[in-house]
């Protein structure tokens, strides 16, 4: 029900920016929150699979984030775009599903698997991915949120909650230890 008390229509609901869904939300329009999730629900998705690298993780930890977004909507102060605020709790919700996750022992004489299939984009894909999951986390995260979400430094900085210039440095750093694990694995594989 809309703050009038009636049922918001998914057309009239589709036509409202994010602000006036979370507001009519805050009010007690049950459809609201609804709009918003479909609106963000893969963004979000694509957002903590690249941080988990894991899909089971990435879905209980987006899963986590609604949740966490619905009840918490009041909280939202409006300093920040919704899909900001979004992000933030997604990220937040992935580190806490990773930390409750690691693994406490080492398995030793465990070989991995090669990724590779041969085919060349595919081959990049996986070089990429996991080269990605060799940097630092912060390095990875601001990377993942900056240059494969196209967020702003602004937006970055707000989601990970630092200063706008430790995202830039983490970006930098990231971006040339991604340029050099990239170069050794090619001249590792012979490329």
């Amino acid at each position: 029900m809309s703050p009038t008390g009636t049922v918001s229509s998914a057309s009239e609901l589709a036509g409202l920016d994010d602000l006036t869904l979370l507001r009519r939300h805050q009010e007690g329009d049950h459809e609201a929150f609804g709009e918003i999730f479909r609106r963000h629900r893969d963004r979000m998705w694509a957002v903590a699979l690249r941080t988990t690298r894991d899909p089971e993780v990435a879905s209980d930890a987006v899963q986590d984030a609604f949740l966490n977004a619905f009840r918490r909507a009041g909280s939202f102060r409006g300093d920040a775009q919704v899909t900001t605020w979004l992000h933030r709790i997604t990220v937040n919700a992935c580190l806490d599903r990773l930390r409750r996750s690691r693994p406490t022992v080492e398995l030793e004489g465990h070989e991995p698997v090669d990724p590779r299939d041969r085919h060349t984009s595919v081959e990049v894909r996986l070089d990429v991915q996991d080269a990605l999951a060799r940097l630092p986390e912060g390095q990875r995260l601001a990377l993942v949120l900056v240059d494969m979400h196209g967020l702003s430094i602004v937006e970055a900085a707000a989601v990970l909650e630092v200063a706008e210039g430790t995202v830039k440095s983490r970006c930098s750093r990231g971006r040339e230890a991604m340029a050099r694990l990239l170069h050794l694995d090619a001249q590792e594989d012979g490329r």
